[in-house]
């Protein structure tokens, strides 16, 4: 009984860990596919110099987004604030604008 409790599991830890996985990127990688941000770089550029903040915290590149999150992003003393819609690492030119919505 307990190999079997054992190997059930394992099965839903690793279940839990890709379904995490595929529910969340990160807000540089969004960033960049979305076309909010041209370059990854600037994106890790802008949000390690304290310009981007998710749900209202303050986020670094490597911050995980998903699905209903809030990115507002601060250049020039102007604010933009965008809802995230979908995530999608393989969004086209024309799609990009389908991944989230500006407030």
């Amino acid at each position: 009984m307990t190999f079997i409790t054992s190997i059930i599991s394992d099965y839903v830890i690793n279940a839990i860990f890709i379904f995490d996985w595929i529910i969340k990127m990160r807000l540089d990688k969004f960033l960049k596919v979305s076309r909010i941000i041209k370059r990854r770089v600037i994106a890790k550029e802008a949000s390690d110099s304290g310009k981007i903040s998710v749900n209202g915290k303050i986020a670094k590149a490597s911050t995980k987004i998903s699905v209903g999150d809030i990115v507002s992003i601060t250049f020039s003393g102007n604010e933009r604030r965008y809802k995230v819609l979908s995530l999608d690492d393989k969004a086209k030119k024309d799609n990009a604008g389908d991944l989230y919505e500006i407030l």
